[in-house]
């Protein structure tokens, strides 16, 4: 295993586990508010390590939704994470599918946007250096943030319940500079989820509600147009 490979992960993990230490915080916190306990907040970061997916979870789960529209909900928001682990498949110089799987749990939204980029080949130690420093923000983050929750006014861990949207609405916002579409997507299954959300559970209303926004609109494929002018 090369030595500098591993530095260089550990170097270009820092700024992505210095972005998740406040948002682990946040989920933390939230996930304290809505009844979790310490091992069960610190668990799910530890298994699942997918903020999003986490975030959205602590809400349906405030919102009172069972536990297979919950599965459903954080399948569908994961699937993208098998499209990046096909994408940086080829790259992997590691051949043991042991060692190739556990490389893909840890690759989330920003892994994958700095392993992409820097460099053309990547070696385990790299790929596992720059993986386990974000990883380790994010669990220990949580549960910084769920033991924060004992020292904070009860009125300042109910607002965090805004992470929850300011974390979604940070997702959508760069993807709709680029393309109208996905802002059109987005505001869709907004309305989509409202109108369901009348007639059926707030669980599979989301989850309705995003699969018939993003198949009413044509052409979400890399075909779509470019308005980042």
């Amino acid at each position: 295993m090369n030595g500098s490979g591993i530095k260089k992960g550990f170097l270009d993990g820092i700024p992505i586990a210095l972005g998740y230490w406040p948002v682990a915080m946040a989920y933390g916190l939230l996930a304290k508010s809505v009844g979790l306990n310490f091992f069960e907040c610190t668990t799910m970061s530890v298994m699942v390590f997918a903020g999003a997916s986490q975030f959205m979870t602590l809400n349906l789960i405030a919102s009172g939704v069972g536990m297979g529209e919950i599965a459903a909900a954080v399948f569908l928001v994961n699937l993208r994470h098998l499209l990046m682990s096909l994408s940086l498949s080829p790259k992997v110089l590691a051949q043991h599918r042991g060692i190739r799987a556990l490389l893909s749990f840890g690759i989330t939204d920003e892994t994958f946007a700095v392993a992409s980029v820097k460099e053309k080949y990547l070696s385990s130690g790299y790929l596992g250096a720059l993986e386990l420093i974000s990883y380790s923000s994010w669990v220990l983050g949580s549960a910084a943030g769920f033991a924060a929750g004992a020292f904070l006014p009860e009125t300042l861990q109910e607002s965090m319940g805004i992470a929850l949207y300011a974390m979604f609405i940070g997702l959508l916002v760069p993807l709709s500079k680029k393309s109208r579409k996905v802002l059109f997507i987005g505001v869709l299954a907004g309305i989509l989820n409202g109108i369901l959300g009348l007639f059926i559970s707030k669980g599979w209303a989301v989850i309705a509600a995003a699969i018939l926004a993003a198949l009413m609109v044509p052409g979400t494929g890399e075909g779509g147009e470019n308005h980042d002018e």
